[in-house]
């Protein structure tokens, strides 16, 4: 099982940034996927989900509105557009699969396993 994240980068305040999560070693459609940050010092924090179908999505509180989670599962590749940064969307970015196919979604980080290392985002002027 291998998930690769790409599209870090530094931004600029109100930029946009899209991160791809591509993954080997198992079929995307059988999970719910995850899209999770983690600051220096910090703990991993819940970014996106999306289910197994891409029709049910959750967002954190903080990127509501400004981030859009979807997938392709026919390239088994998810995807993070990230819209109206700031610059403490600056994190390491990973993505992440549910325990089991029949693991509905949610905002709780325990919910998902197999990280992937992660891409950085800088958000700064």
């Amino acid at each position: 099982v291998q998930l690769v994240e790409s599209g870090g980068g530094l931004a600029q305040p109100g930029g946009s940034l899209r991160l791809s999560c591509v993954v080997s070693g198992f079929d995307i459609s059988n999970h719910g996927m995850s899209w999770a940050r983690q600051a220096p010092g910090k703990g991993r924090e819940f970014v996106a989900a999306i289910d197994w179908g891409g029709l049910h999505t959750l967002y954190g509180d903080s990127v509501k509105g400004r981030f859009t989670v979807s997938r392709d599962n026919f390239n088994n590749i998810l995807f993070l557009q990230m819209d109206g940064l700031k610059p403490e969307d600056s994190s390491l970015y990973s993505c992440g699969r549910t325990v089991s196919w029949a693991t509905v979604i949610d905002t709780s980080i325990d919910t998902y396993v197999d990280w992937g290392q992660g891409t950085q985002v800088t958000v700064s002027s």
